[in-house]
């Protein structure tokens, strides 16, 4: 195959996981991003053609990631990158091996998931705001991504027919193009209300939009905007630390366990497919535990 029919396998990639995947458009960026640091890297090594890529090919690569010094998970995001292209590329025919069979991510050091403590998530949720209709929209953005600990691209997609407003409850379109119910409390209820009410509308400038949460010129806001708009709030509340949607995401699932929820029932309102992928944040409630005990029990104090 010639270059530019390379560039179109990989388009073509892009377009299946966008089209037929339905992945979101942030996860979309981020593989295309990821391919383009393999080009770089095939162009480095005047490779032009798909039938030129093989098992050694994808080591070098993995050597060239070593040596620019970039972290573990972003290797491994990388190298899942590759996996998931070229399975597709095989199962088309573009290719006839799939060079990425027997490479491996590499072992990434376990981290715990970064969250707020109660007194973090008041100090960032209750930030004196203006009476104004973007006000009250980010106000409601903030509290919906705490109390419902939605993805950033789930709620970007929410539209006004997912609410139901009665039962405190909404109808989340999760990965795999998955739908789960969603529940938040009085709090949230109550913003929405006051959203729906006298931001909404200032906010539509006489257009029509499904979607929840509207930019300022009646568009659907974007997962971009939403960082802004939590990068904004995050740096008038006085908190230090680095605070994306995720984090919040994090905070809502340990805030969870920590007052008593069951591993399964957060799984399911998490929208994750595997309980192993939830169970990390037993380890975050079990250090919380483990800093409770070592301050409370007198035997578990050294002797001096």
């Amino acid at each position: 195959m010639t270059k530019i029919k390379l560039e179109e396998a990989f388009a073509s990639f892009l377009t299946y996981i966008e089209s037929e995947k339905q992945y979101s458009e942030y996860t979309v960026a981020n593989y295309r991003e990821d391919l383009k640091e393999f080009k770089i890297f095939l162009t480095k090594e005047s490779i032009t053609s798909l039938k030129e890529i093989n098992y050694p090919t994808i080591r070098n690569y993995l050597m060239y990631l070593y040596k620019k010094k970039y972290a573990k998970k972003t290797i491994s995001r990388y190298i899942s990158t590759l996996r998931s292209c070229f399975k597709y590329l095989t199962e088309e025919g573009m290719i006839q091996d799939n060079p990425t069979l027997l490479i491996s991510n590499p072992k990434l050091d376990k981290t715990l998931p970064h969250y707020l403590n109660e007194l973090e998530i008041e100090q960032l949720l209750d930030v004196e705001k203006e009476q104004t209709p973007l006000s009250i929209r980010n106000e409601t953005i903030m509290e919906f991504l705490y109390s419902t600990g939605v993805r950033v691209s789930e709620l970007v997609a929410v539209k006004v027919n997912d609410l139901n407003q009665s039962e405190k409850k909404l109808i989340v379109l999760g990965k795999g193009n998955k739908e789960r119910v969603v529940l938040y409390g009085s709090r949230l209820a109550e913003l929405i209300d006051w959203y729906l009410k006298d931001a909404r509308p200032s906010l539509l400038h006489h257009k029509n939009s499904p979607y929840l949460f509207l930019n300022k010129n009646g568009g659907q806001l974007t997962t971009a905007g939403i960082r802004d708009i939590l990068k904004r709030e995050v740096k008038k509340s006085g908190l230090k630390q680095k605070i994306t949607p995720h984090t919040l995401r994090h905070t809502y699932a340990t805030h969870l366990l920590n007052g008593g929820a069951d591993l399964k029932s957060v799984q399911e309102l998490l929208g994750h497919e595997n309980l192993s992928t939830t169970q990390i944040y037993t380890h975050v409630s079990n250090e919380r535990l483990r800093s409770v005990y070592l301050k409370a029990h007198p035997r578990s104090r050294e002797k001096k």
